[in-house]
């Protein structure tokens, strides 16, 4: 399991690094990191059967929210920034840990170049969103339920 914040420092990364080879390619912005935690933890819940990380995500009005992360980023559209060493050191680290790597990658490549609008309006249309009362928390039995069908281990 890893600090949420090396898996959004894992985010910013990859998204900085697009942003330099298309430069159609929007800035990663906190209501996006949210999302994109959201179908990490399901993805990692479905095929590992344990958490990417120990954050509890919490049903808000606009989807899932880790709080921390949202906190940190409170008043910032915008996430990437400067990069750091250490953003750089842990996005490495991840990308090391070959199965959480294949994870965040796979879900970035699906949902990473999607709106965080149009995350939010495909988190609601999905059950675990939908199933949890605003502002409590969104259990990993459901998530797992509700995802295992849905991210699956590749075989090859």
């Amino acid at each position: 399991m890893y600090d949420v914040f090396k898996v959004v420092n894992w985010l910013r990364v990859r998204n900085y690094a697009d942003m330099q080879t298309n430069p159609n390619v929007e800035e990663l912005t906190q209501m996006k990191a949210m999302k994109l935690l959201y179908y990490l933890q399901a993805a990692t819940l479905s095929i590992t059967g344990h958490r990417l990380f120990d954050n509890d995500l919490v049903a808000w009005k606009y989807g899932p929210v880790v709080v921390v992360v949202h906190d940190k980023y409170a008043g910032h559209r915008e996430i990437v920034g400067e990069l750091t060493d250490q953003d750089r050191a842990d996005y490495a680290l991840l990308q090391a840990d070959q199965p959480t790597a294949d994870i965040l990658n796979s879900i970035y490549d699906v949902y990473g170049h999607s709106s965080a609008y149009d995350l939010m309006q495909q988190t609601h249309q999905e059950k675990p969103w939908q199933i949890t009362r605003r502002n409590q928390v969104i259990s990993d039995q459901v998530i797992k339920d509700f995802y295992s069908g849905v991210f699956v281990a590749d075989e090859n």
